[in-house]
């Protein structure tokens, strides 16, 4: 098995676990604390901002790209700046669970704030180490390696995380979380150091305009590339807002840790995965424009579950609905919309254009996204996930708009570009 005869691919299932760890800790998991400890709907719709490093962090990409990392220089660029970074992210973890939402929320929220900082920082290293190590032909089953860890993780952070915290206290559950981060540092410890690419003469401007500026650049010379990023911004507007409620919700129907843990967090990942697999299947089939059509109002329409949810109350059978369908057609929608994204990048930008892409259609979800509070405590939960299914609309109408002037490209979108969806985690 390749699994096991090259040890790089084992590094990278775990950092894939390592880098899937911190992100439900500043999303789903810590929302849930929130919600048990009395938080006010407003305040757990901020939460949403906590986010926004991972919307960002191609701004300080460059640094870590190219300067020395400041401790640990013996083990490389790539392996001194990982060595550097998750002990840190350990340690702001740990204290994270030593803190106290109740009587000191604005301390949490800082400190789930650097949490995000530094997982953003050691998605960049991960992602830069990935692509280095590995040569292109091994790249689709290195990237594989690191969804299958990270998926991991994710069920670790958020279905372990509430369980243990359960059985043993929120403090036991972030020092869990902390020390399987432990995991990924033993891994960078033991891999081994890609060669080192040589770094010319630019200037840190130059290397910027590089990076940031001319893919940009290039995007806004194309016709209707207003709407195009209008629609890139909004198509995950409703989601966003109902998934940043989600955790207060199941809190207030009476729904237990451990049946949240177990539907929400294990059966909602399965039902994803079962989604994406459809996707591909969809888009194939039907094409990326009328697929994208096809799945984007299958989700949102998922969303009106919420509303029944809301209407039966603690109804194990019905949570178990609702989460099946709304995950299974974000899945579903995921697929159809990155190869849509995919599809938008330009071939001398393809890597850079499609991460900035990225990063913007994720600033308004964790910006808006933060008014879902004040949203839910004015309106009811039926009325707020109404709203939420409604909110799709603009994005859909520009979406047949944008259909119409430029039809989309019907390959299918490269695996070695495909996202881990941060709405994963929530």
């Amino acid at each position: 098995m390749l699994l096991l005869r090259d040890r790089r691919f084992l590094v990278m299932l775990a950092l894939g676990f390592a880098a899937g760890i911190p992100l439900p800790l500043t999303g789903f998991t810590l929302r849930q604390w929130f919600s048990e400890s009395g938080i006010s709907l407003a305040a757990i719709g901020l939460t949403a901002l906590i986010g926004l490093a991972y919307a960002f962090k191609f701004l300080w990409s460059p640094v870590l790209d190219h300067a020395a990392p400041p401790f640990l220089r013996r083990l490389g660029r790539r392996r001194g700046w990982l060595a550097s970074i998750q002990p840190a992210l350990m340690l702001a973890i740990l204290a994270l669970g030593f803190t106290d939402p109740v009587g000191a929320a604005g301390v949490t929220v800082a400190i789930a704030v650097l949490v995000a900082f530094l997982s953003a920082s050691q998605d960049i290293v991960v992602d830069a180490y990935r692509i280095e190590v590995l040569e292109e032909r091994q790249q689709g089953y290195g990237l594989a390696c690191y969804i299958w860890g990270y998926r991991g993780a994710l069920l670790a952070a958020n279905a372990g995380a509430l369980a243990m915290a359960e059985f043993a206290g929120w403090t036991a559950a972030f020092a869990m979380c902390a020390a399987l981060v432990g995991i990924g540092f033993v891994a960078t410890l033991l891999a081994p150091e890609p060669e080192a690419r040589p770094i010319g003469a630019a200037t840190w401007a130059e290397r910027l305009r590089a990076a940031v500026v001319d893919p940009f650049a290039d995007f806004l010379r194309r016709r209707y590339w207003v709407a195009i990023l209008a629609f890139i911004c909004l198509f995950k507007l409703g989601e966003a807002l109902a998934g940043v409620m989600t955790a207060p919700f199941y809190r207030s129907l009476g729904f237990s840790r451990l049946e949240v843990a177990a539907v929400g967090s294990v059966f909602g990942l399965v039902a994803t995965l079962a989604g994406v697999m459809a996707g591909g299947f969809v888009v194939a089939r039907l094409g990326t424009g009328r697929a994208l059509v096809v799945t984007g109002l299958l989700q949102m329409l998922s969303n009106l579950m919420y509303v029944a949810l809301a209407q039966a109350g603690h109804s194990m059978p019905m949570l178990w609905a609702q989460v099946g369908v709304e995950n299974f057609t974000d899945g579903l929608a995921d697929a159809a919309f990155v190869t849509y994204l995919s599809a938008l990048t330009s071939r001398a930008f393809t890597a850079t254009q499609y991460a900035l892409l990225s990063s913007l259609a994720a600033v308004p979800l964790r910006t808006l996204a933060g008014t879902s509070g004040w949203l839910a405590e004015g309106l009811g939960w039926t009325w707020f996930f109404l709203l939420t299914t409604f909110a799709a609309l603009p994005a859909m109408a520009i979406m047949v708009f944008l259909l119409r002037r430029l039809p989309p490209d019907e390959a299918p979108a490269p695996a070695s570009v495909l996202p881990i969806p941060e709405e994963a985690a929530r």
